[in-house]
């Protein structure tokens, strides 16, 4: 582990996640208890809005697309860097994107009948 990154909720509850990267720029580096955490600029909530965005999209690709599924259940990891903010984490292969589509049994039938 190369330090924590902080993050502050807009209720102003800390959440700390750990990180990976150098801080950069747009953090600041705080001690908690021997660990070098960056304090990370805005809040938790800002720094999900680009995963929030991400997942909005790709639901958006899949529910108005021509393949119509009753359901769309989309996984991937996110990775907070202070400067960055959230960020689609890499998972074994070279991204990390898991995306499921399920359809009724009933809607199945009208479908092979037609």
């Amino acid at each position: 582990m190369d330090g924590l990154v902080e993050y502050e909720t807009e209720d102003g509850a800390p959440v700390v996640f750990e990180a990976s990267d150098d801080t950069g720029s747009g953090a600041r580096l705080v001690s908690r208890g021997g660990l070098p955490t960056a304090q990370a600029v805005g809040t938790f909530e800002s720094a999900l809005d680009g995963a929030r965005a991400a997942a909005e999209s790709a639901l958006r690709v899949f529910r108005e697309g021509p393949l119509k599924p009753d359901g769309v259940e989309i996984e991937f990891g996110v990775k907070m860097s202070a400067e960055a903010g959230a960020v689609i984490a890499k998972g074994t292969a070279e991204g990390h994107l898991v995306v499921k589509l399920s359809w009724s049994a009933a809607d199945r039938a009208a479908t092979d009948g037609a």
